[in-house]
C-alpha cells in the first residue's frame, strides 16, 4: 500500500524562503532599503529604484540628471551673456549745439533745411565717439544766434572718463556737465556740418544722368 502524501494546508516559512531566493530577493534587503530611507529621508521604494539604476549603468556613465543640469547651465550662460553697459556704465548728459556765424550764407542757400543739416550733422559725430578724460576747452569761435537751427538731445558719455573731468576740473560738481564736454564734441559737430554742405554742394553741381529708356 503506498504512503498518501499529505496535502499542505497553510503557509511553509522554509519554501517561501526558497522561492525569494530564486527570485534574487534576499532576506533583509527590504529592511536595509528601510534603514536608508529613514537616514535620508527618501522612500524606500526610491532606494530600491535607485539601486537597481545604479546595477543597470555601466561602469563610467555619467547620470543622466547631471548632464541635464550641465547642458541646463551651459543653455542659461549662452542666453544670457553680460551686457557691454554693465562693463561700461554710461551717464546722459544734455546737449545743445549750434552752427557757427561761419556757416550761416551756406546753410541758408544749400537748398536744405538747416536744422536737418545741424541734427545730421550731430548724429554723424557722435557715432563711435567715446569721451576722453583729458579736458578741452570750449572753443572761441562765434556761434549763430539763429536757435532755429540749434540742435538738442541727450549724449550717453562714459561714466569714468566723465568722472576723471569733474575730479580733475569740477570737484564741488557744480557746472553743467556739458560744460565739461562742449570743448570735445563741438568742433566735431562743426566739422561734419562742413562736410555734409560740400556733398550737397557738390551734387548740385554734377549733372544728372539721364535715365535709360
Amino acid at each position: 500500500m503506498r504512503k498518501k502524501i499529505p496535502t499542505i494546508t497553510r503557509p511553509d516559512p522554509a519554501y517561501a524562503a526558497t522561492l525569494q531566493q530564486g527570485d534574487r530577493e534576499v532576506p533583509g534587503k527590504e529592511d536595509e532599503a528601510q534603514v536608508t530611507a529613514t537616514k535620508t529621508g527618501t522612500p524606500s521604494a526610491d532606494v530600491d529604484a535607485d539601486r537597481h539604476e545604479s546595477e543597470r549603468a555601466p561602469e563610467g556613465a555619467v547620470a543622466p540628471h547631471k548632464v541635464t543640469a550641465e547642458n541646463s547651465a551651459l543653455h542659461t550662460s549662452l542666453r544670457a551673456p553680460v551686457s557691454a553697459r554693465a562693463l561700461n556704465p554710461t551717464r546722459k548728459i544734455d546737449i545743445r549745439v549750434n552752427a557757427l556765424e561761419r556757416q550761416e550764407a551756406a546753410l541758408e542757400t544749400c537748398g536744405v533745411e538747416p536744422a536737418h543739416v545741424v541734427r545730421a550733422a550731430l548724429r554723424r559725430a557722435v557715432k563711435g565717439w567715446q569721451l576722453s578724460p583729458v579736458f578741452a576747452p570750449v572753443a572761441e569761435e562765434r556761434r549763430t544766434r539763429n536757435t532755429q537751427w540749434q540742435a538738442r538731445t541727450s549724449l550717453a558719455v562714459d561714466a569714468a572718463s566723465l568722472g576723471v573731468l569733474l575730479r580733475d576740473h569740477d570737484p564741488l560738481d557744480v557746472f553743467s556737465k556739458w560744460a565739461l564736454i562742449r570743448g570735445q564734441v563741438e568742433p566735431r559737430i562743426w566739422g561734419e556740418i562742413d562736410k555734409i554742405l560740400e556733398e550737397i554742394a557738390d551734387r548740385a553741381a554734377s549733372p544728372h544722368e539721364p535715365h535709360a529708356p
